[in-house]
């Protein structure tokens, strides 16, 4: 272990000088490129710490500010060699880290090219979350051509769980409906991807937005959460997947899988709606602004009140109730 750290160290003095002599810029930008592909690598190590739990969701950041505070020359300087030094310092180990940032580097790199042109948030967001949700997809599908099988891998360590570390009364609750959770656990791999990719992006987002510009960038946010607003197209498709969820009985066909897929989705976009909704009359009003934190902990902790919250976005989106109330005030 000394000796990985000895030449570890090595390695960052050595590259350092390199990236410092080939980046044409230097100055501030030579001095970000290096803070940030040091934290790059800090962060990449984590993972072998009791810490990732904390740090695992903000994996995109350190090398998403890298990549927008330098030169794309210099950044392929930075973060190759934040690479090697990672690989250095944890051998075998490395080579897992290395292929977790390089599974976040495409996304990375489609909102970091977006945030140099000073592109809208909403454009931001949707770049990166298409392109990792297309790479995970991507990923399931060469898996698979490749004879390997993640899905049934997935299946079996659930599977695992249920016969040999769930609780006996978690257990006994679900009784003979275990095969059943368990066909929808894998039905659910879609939700997962798609709320997977939402979470990271978003993330990201907020967090370098914040850093980026307290570094000196200006770099557009989203608009107030009260004045979001889902195209009415939405609430056509949501009411559908209600009333053929009504009819069409739990199954491994595709329609099932898509309407199970589908469902929940919607219930989540339209709570968000509520909760714009909710801000947008908390705004008006001049309450307190410690009410719209009340109700999105309240959602937080009783989970199932989204599809009553959803609700509530439904009737937000489908009636003109916010002009209605702009009348009333």
């Amino acid at each position: 272990m000394v000796t990985s750290w000895r030449i570890g160290t090595a390695t960052f003095h050595l590259w350092k000088n390199i990236c410092v002599r080939g980046d044409p810029t230097l100055g501030k930008r030579s001095w970000h490129g290096l803070i940030w592909s040091l934290v790059t690598v800090v962060w990449l190590l984590s993972f072998m710490t009791p810490l990732l739990p904390l740090t695992i969701g903000f994996l995109m950041v350190p090398v998403l500010m890298l990549y927008v505070k330098t030169t794309t020359r210099s950044f392929i300087l930075y973060y190759v060699g934040s690479l090697l030094v990672v690989y250095l310092l944890s051998a075998l180990q490395g080579l897992f880290l290395i292929s977790i940032s390089l599974f976040f580097l495409p996304p990375v790199l489609a909102m970091g090219s977006l945030y140099k042109r000073k592109a809208a948030a909403r454009t931001v967001l949707t770049a990166g979350t298409v392109t990792l949700l297309g790479e995970s997809l991507l990923s399931l599908m060469i898996s698979a051509l490749s004879g390997l099988n993640p899905i049934g891998s997935y299946k079996a360590m659930m599977n695992d769980y249920f016969q040999n570390i769930m609780q006996p009364a978690l257990k006994q609750m679900l009784g003979s409906d275990q095969d059943l959770y368990l066909n929808a656990m894998v039905q659910w791999i879609p939700t997962f991807l798609i709320m997977m990719a939402v979470f990271y992006v978003f993330v990201s987002h907020g967090l370098s937005r914040w850093l980026l510009n307290k570094t000196g960038e200006s770099i557009p946010g989203l608009r107030p959460m009260r004045e979001w607003m889902l195209p009415r197209t939405f609430v056509w498709l949501y009411l559908l997947a209600l009333i053929l969820g009504l009819f069409i009985p739990t199954s491994t066909s595709m329609v099932s899988t898509i309407l199970q897929n589908l469902l929940p989705l919607l219930i989540f976009v339209f709570t968000i709606q509520a909760l714009a909704f909710l801000y947008y009359i908390i705004h008006q009003k001049g309450w307190n602004r410690a009410l719209p934190f009340t109700a999105t902990a309240l959602l937080a902790i009783m989970w199932p009140l989204m599809f009553v919250y959803s609700l509530l976005g439904v009737v937000d989106v489908a009636f003109p109730i916010r002009e209605r109330f702009k009348k009333n005030m």
